[in-house]
């Protein structure tokens, strides 16, 4: 029987994450589980990588307050590379309801501290992006040190960090029971590999998680749901420099990748469930929304097999369920991030660390995240969902 001071339940970014931050805190005798063979291959692997700071709610505004300056600083921190890029994040209004909105955003971001973020008038958008469509774009919102990371190379970052310094982590390994002792102050984890006991299990299982909290008795409120991302093939007819680009007429973004574009769109036909092929038919309707922004995206090249799926991990309320478990003490979740995971990994590494280590957290109001807002019907809707 093995022993541990907590144990991590999945181990992509925001596991790895807490796994950083719990021993950057002197929690050394930290164990990341991991199923798959290699760290990444749930969502992690599949993220489109994106870092903003443009939301509209101001714990989703707090949260990457801390995190995106993390990224800009980890090299520096811990030795490896993320690959952030500050290349900025612009939403295009196309009309006077999407400009009342980003102006609203734009108030509490200031308020919250937001340094880089500005509205900029459509004039200014079609003279710097000559290629885009502008005859509609009456304005929008630009904040400069949003932009891309690699999360791979984050996770590995995180891990690493963590492992030179105590940390262990056991890959190929499947929790198969959760089970609470008597004394009601630990659990004992069975895993493929072995059994664990420990006094705090987190579940950083992603879209998994649901799964993973029915085995300590919990229903957790969060479901899978497909997204796909579109890679097209090099590319010159659009500049590299160029931020994530938002169409909020129809949601379809894009960002520079390697030599060509990243294309992506939320399709709201979409449902529910494990579903991790990349449909075909998705590339038509992607396409179109493309070359209607961007003209010159009527001669792209894209090859679908280099295309991919991935899962966001819903909740109800599109915000994380972050802290300890009401019914199941000991219990915590790092779940729900609804397509935030790799930009909030950061803080939420923070968050949970200091949760679990002291039972409160100053990086943010933690009662907001917490698991009881379901049935106390204290729901955040956050609207900046892409």
């Amino acid at each position: 029987m093995h022993t541990a001071d907590v144990v991590l339940i999945g181990g992509g970014i925001v596991g790895s994450s807490i796994a950083y931050h719990l021993v950057a805190a002197g929690c050394k005798n930290v164990l990341v589980i991991e199923r798959e063979t290699a760290q990444g291959k749930g969502s992690t692997g599949k993220s489109m990588g994106g870092v903003r700071a443009q939301f509209s709610t101001p714990v989703n505004i707090q949260m990457s307050l801390y995190s995106i300056p993390f990224y800009a600083s980890f090299e520096e921190r811990l030795g490896y590379p993320c690959d952030y890029r500050p290349q900025g994040y612009l939403f295009c209004g196309a009309n006077e309801k999407h400009m009342a909105y980003l102006r609203a955003n734009y108030e509490k971001q200031i308020a919250m501290g937001l340094k880089n973020v500005r509205l900029v008038a459509g004039n200014e958008i079609r003279s710097q992006f000559p290629q885009l469509r502008g005859d509609d774009i009456v304005g929008g919102s630009f904040c400069s040190t949003d932009g891309f990371v690699d999360p791979y190379s984050a996770m590995i970052g995180f891990m690493t960090w963590a492992s030179d310094r105590g940390a262990r982590l056991w890959k190929n390994a499947s929790v198969t029971g959760i089970t609470r002792n008597i004394d009601g102050e630990s659990y004992e984890v069975a895993t493929t590999r072995d059994t664990v006991s420990t006094r705090a299990v987190v579940n950083c299982a992603g879209a998994w998680a649901a799964p993973i909290a029915k085995m300590a008795g919990i229903d957790l409120p969060v479901e899978p749901l497909r997204r796909m991302l579109v890679p097209t093939e090099p590319f010159d007819q659009f500049p590299h420099t160029a931020p994530m680009i938002i169409d909020m007429s129809t949601g379809f973004h894009f960002r520079p990748e390697s030599r060509g574009f990243l294309l992506a769109w939320n399709d709201p036909e979409e449902t529910i469930g494990y579903k991790t092929d990349f449909d075909a038919g998705f590339l038509e309707k992607i396409l179109t929304r493309a070359a209607d922004r961007v003209p010159v995206f009527e001669s792209v090249e894209v090859n679908p097999k280099r295309a991919w799926a991935g899962l966001y991990e819903m909740t109800p309320d599109h915000h994380p369920i972050l802290g300890e478990s009401p019914e199941v003490p000991g219990f915590f979740f790092a779940n729900g991030f609804s397509g935030h995971g790799v930009m909030h990994a950061p803080a939420t590494g923070k968050i949970l660390s200091d949760l679990i280590l002291t039972g409160k957290t100053d990086l943010i109001d933690a009662s907001l995240l917490n698991f009881s807002r379901f049935a106390e019907g204290r729901m955040i809707h956050e609207t900046a969902v892409l």
